[in-house]
Parts: structure tokens; sequence; C-alpha cells
């Protein structure tokens, strides 16, 4: 098997500068890859990232992934700086804890727009430019299959409720028309900036021990399935979306 199974694909990472999606930057970069990696305000986690891993195999663009002009000016800069997208992945995301009282209607616009707003409508900006063969991965989570979810997770669940019908459907329909596969990935708890946030350490101990590992994932885990959805292994995997979680559900 070639040490670059990704040379020549182009790929679009939204939330690309850090935690799951600067993980995700890496592999692809690491198996050949051209990354566009997209942020919205930290320019500076960005440019060092582009750095790293190489000013000619990853290029930053800043855009609101949650706003249609910002999906359309993403697209835009990828294809004129490589002429195509390969593999789409809209990882960008918030997690407000909100449960439905304490939920107002900026809370659950901004999440929505983000969440699933923007991934909708940069799948349809970026269908022009994905060849057939092309691969979309979106980002679900595991709190939607788990047995037992707290009630601040219920605005975020709603949105990615969306993403795994968006999976299901979509997929069928690309599948068909473009030869466009259609999957995601729904992470459990996983290491991030964006995890940690207000969490105490008695909180994040008690959550690593539902895990059967007695831990929490890294977004190099997760990465590492994003990755496999995008390359020729899955080539016969499409309207799935994987639970990664080390067994938790």
């Amino acid at each position: 098997m070639s040490s670059s199974p990704l040379q020549d694909k182009v790929a679009v990472v939204t939330g690309g500068s850090k935690g799951i999606g600067a993980a995700t930057a890496t592999a692809l970069v690491n198996l050949g890859a051209k990354v566009v990696i997209n942020y919205g305000r930290d320019s500076a986690a960005a440019e060092k990232l582009v750095k790293t891993l190489g000013t000619d195999k990853a290029y930053a663009v800043q855009a609101d992934a949650g706003t249609l002009s910002g999906v359309e000016q993403l697209v835009k800069a990828t294809v004129e700086k490589y002429g195509k997208i390969d593999i789409l992945i809209p990882n960008a995301g918030i997690l407000p804890m909100k449960d439905v009282e304490s939920t107002s209607e900026a809370d659950f616009d901004r999440t929505f727009a983000l969440n699933v707003k923007g991934p909708y409508f940069l799948v349809q900006k970026a269908l022009p430019h994905i060849p057939r063969g092309g691969s979309i991965i979106l980002i679900s989570t595991t709190q939607n299959f788990a047995s037992t979810v707290s009630a601040p997770y219920t605005l975020y669940c709603a949105t990615k409720g969306a993403i795994d019908q968006m999976v299901r459907v979509m997929s069928k329909d690309l599948q068909a028309k473009k030869g466009i596969r259609v999957n995601a990935v729904a992470p459990g708890p996983t290491g991030t900036e964006l995890f940690f946030e207000g969490k105490s350490e008695q909180v994040l101990k008690m959550i690593a021990s539902l895990n059967p590992n007695n831990r929490i994932g890294t977004p190099e885990e997760v990465a590492d399935a994003i990755v496999f959805l995008a390359g020729d292994g899955a080539k016969w995997v499409s309207g799935q979306t994987i639970r990664v979680n080390g067994g938790q559900a």
C-alpha cells in the first residue's frame, strides 16, 4: 500500500485549527492530501498549524462556517487555490449546555446555524467541485445513541439529530447521482478545548469512568476514523454514522 494513499486529494476541514479538526487536518496531510483549514476567529492557531504542516500542504481560510456567505467564501477560496474538493469535513460546531428551559432563541439560532445550516449549505456549495468518488464526512455525537443523556445536551443533540438524518438521506441521493459517499462519525467524550471548557476535574473523572477504558478519547482517535472514511478503504461505506467512543455506546 502506498505511504501516501491520499496523494493529490484536496480536503476541506471547517473548524480545522483546533481539536478534532486540527488532528484530522494533520492526519490527512500525513497521508498525502492537501488540506484547507477553515477557522472562525483564531488566526494564530490556524497559521501555526499551517506552518507545522507546511505551506505547500495546508492553507488557512478565515470564514464563518455557520453562514451562507461564509461557506461560499470557503468553497471559492479552495477552488481558486486547488481547483477541486475531494474530501469535505464540516467539523465546526458548538456545544452549549442548554436544557429546554434555559434555551433562548439566540442560543437556538446560533447553535443550529453552525451545527446544521453551515454543514448543509457547505455540502450544497461544494458539490459542483467534488469529483466522482469524493467523500463527505459529517460530525454527529455519541450522545444521540447513549441510553442516558443529561438534560443540558438537549439543544446540542437536536442539532446532531439533524446531522444523522442528513447522512441517511444525502448518502442515497449523492451516491446515486454523483458517486459521492456521505458518512458521519459520532465521537464520544473527546479531549478537546471545547470539551474541557467549564468542567471540573471531578466532572472529568466521572465522565471518564463511564467509559469501559476509564478514560476520555483523544482527537487523534476520532481523526483516524474520519480519515478511514475519506479513503479508498471505505469505498463501500456510505450512509453510515460510525460511533467513535471506545465502546461507551
